[in-house]
This record gives C-alpha cells, sequence and structure tokens, in this order.
C-alpha cells in the first residue's frame, strides 16, 4: 500500500478516468470521489453518469455530485471526509477558496498543457489550432485564478502531424495518469519546489463551440487543416455544399494540405479523384480525405466524389 493519506478525487469525463484508475492501482486511498450531476445524453436524453462516475461505483468508492462547492452544506459535507488531498482532473467546476483550504496539502490539478500556455477549458485543441509543435501535462497546486497556480511537475509530448483532438486526448491522458504518480510522493513528503508560472506568458484556451467548426474558406489551408485536426472528433469541422439546390453540411473528418496555389474563388472545388477532393482555400490548397455527408457514415473522399458532381462547385456558399 501507498502512503495511508485520504484523499479525494475529482473529474468528470474519460480523460479523467485515467488518474482515479492509477490511484487506485497504486494503493493509495480513494475516500470520495466528485464529479458532475449526471446528465441528459443520446437520443433518448436519459440522465447518464459520468465516465469517472460509473468507475468509481465499480470500485465501491463513494461518489459526490454537487451542483457546485459554493454552499455550506456541500463545503461541511467534504470538509467531514477529512482529506489529507484533493486530486483534481478535469472536474468541470470552479473550486472556492474555503474549498482548497480544507486539504491538509491543499487541492492540486492534472491540466492538458505545458502552463502557463493553454490555461482554460480546452488546451488539447487550441494547441492543436494555434500550430504548436509541442504541449503536455502540468500539475498544479491549485489557488482561485483559472489555471494560474504554482507548478510542480510537467510532461513533454510532441504534437505530431497527424494528431487530432482525438489523439491528443488519448495520449495525454494516459501522461496525466503517469506524471500524476510520479510526482505523488515526493508531493506528499513535501520534496518538490513549486515554480511560479509567468502570467505574461499565459494564453486562454476557451471552451469549444459547434459554430467555430464552421470552416472558413478565406483561411489557409494551413489553418482550416489545423481545425479538422483540432476538431476531431468533436464538434467535428464543416462546411455547407449544394446538393439537389439546397444546402446540406458536409463533415470534414480527414485532410492534408497540397503544396500547390489556386487563383480560384476560396471553396471552390477543383478537382476531385481517387485521391481526395482539392478545395481551394484563401491561400493554398486543401484535400478532403475522409468526410461525411448528413445522415451518413464516414466515407473516403473520393467515394463522396464519385457519387455526387461537385467539381467547379464553391463550398461554404449560401
Amino acid at each position: 500500500m501507498s502512503e495511508s493519506i485520504r484523499i479525494i478525487y475529482a473529474g468528470t469525463p474519460d480523460f479523467a478516468v485515467a488518474p482515479l484508475l492509477a490511484l487506485i492501482d497504486g494503493g493509495y486511498d480513494v475516500v470520495a470521489v466528485y464529479t458532475q450531476p449526471d446528465r441528459p445524453a443520446g437520443r433518448g436524453r436519459e440522465p447518464r453518469p459520468s465516465p469517472v462516475k460509473q468507475k468509481a461505483l465499480e470500485h465501491n468508492i463513494p461518489v459526490f455530485q454537487p451542483e457546485s462547492l459554493k454552499s455550506e452544506a456541500d463545503q461541511n459535507a467534504l470538509r467531514e471526509l477529512n482529506p489529507d488531498l484533493m486530486i483534481v482532473t478535469a472536474y468541470g467546476l470552479l473550486l472556492p477558496k474555503s474549498v482548497l483550504d480544507i486539504p491538509r496539502l491543499g487541492c492540486i490539478n492534472v491540466h492538458a498543457s505545458l502552463l502557463p500556455r493553454w490555461r482554460g477549458a480546452a488546451p488539447i485543441q487550441r494547441a492543436i489550432l494555434a500550430g504548436d509543435k509541442q504541449t503536455g501535462i502540468t500539475i498544479m497546486q491549485m489557488d482561485v485564478g483559472l489555471d494560474t497556480g504554482n507548478m510542480l511537475a510537467k510532461q513533454v509530448c510532441d504534437i505530431r502531424s497527424d494528431d487530432t483532438g482525438s489523439s491528443m486526448h488519448d495520449r495525454l491522458m494516459v501522461m496525466g495518469a503517469e506524471t500524476l504518480m510520479t510526482m505523488l510522493p515526493d508531493f506528499i513528503a513535501g520534496r518538490i519546489l513549486a515554480e511560479k508560472q509567468d502570467d505574461a506568458l499565459a494564453t486562454y484556451a476557451s471552451k469549444l463551440s459547434k459554430q467555430e467548426a464552421e470552416i472558413n474558406w478565406s483561411l489557409s489551408a494551413e489553418q482550416i487543416h489545423y481545425s479538422v485536426r483540432a476538431f476531431n472528433a468533436w464538434p467535428v469541422a464543416f462546411t455547407s455544399w449544394r446538393y439537389k439546390n439546397k444546402l446540406d453540411v458536409l463533415r470534414i473528418w480527414q485532410s492534408e494540405v497540397l503544396g500547390t496555389s489556386s487563383n480560384a474563388a476560396a471553396g471552390t472545388v477543383l478537382n476531385c479523384g481517387k485521391e481526395g477532393i482539392d478545395v481551394a482555400a484563401g491561400k493554398g490548397v486543401l484535400r478532403l480525405l475522409q468526410v461525411q455527408p448528413s445522415g451518413k457514415k464516414v466515407m473516403a473522399a473520393a467515394d463522396f466524389a464519385n457519387a455526387h458532381d461537385i467539381e467547379g462547385q464553391i463550398l461554404g456558399m449560401e
């Protein structure tokens, strides 16, 4: 068994499952799990427990799901658990100072960026959108600011040219758990020297929206390609196209930037072939490799082009 300290774990989505399992497998005493309330999901919009809640219940760990931690009653309930440490990963709720002060060792956070770059809700996707070559995991001591606390550990991860929001999510999820388990014994023993963040270098990773996933063809092919990669697998980049004299939605799952240029209007379908669909951008040409028409499965762009005569059409036009 690892050192007997009482840990509260707070997290909600899939990303937060790996650190929780690492703590359990490492023999740490996770006395309770905090997660967001069950939310409607699926076609039936039935309340669905978070991935973290499901995993906690599988391991018979008590689960708490307050709407917030601002009320005195919820704070007293947490205080009665007598925690030594609270570990937070993508919980989705802000912790007031009165909560941060409850555990003897405070609260630490597993964050999916190299702070102070990309503080906020969507650091993985924002790093890809910005064309960053590296990202990683930062574990920090939480304070009242948004991801502003002192840094306790960092692990760097290269962003490969074919990485998507989904692939980076999965790699960083594992890395987050590994980094946490590596630093935790030293943190508990007081052997880590915290590093202050340089606020002048901070950037903000705002929450993703479906609206921003609509492709602006006047951007460069490179920037559109970043969008396609970042928004895979949610909310998925999309554009409009004309089908039977009506506008329809075409989702773009995979693309590549060609080393060519075009004088055609941005959004013009230049060529359809077995390699894909070539579209003029504001600068350069983007080749669509995988697409998804409304109500259909993801398919090779070449197969879509074989079934629909879109050469010469301008995508994204009303």
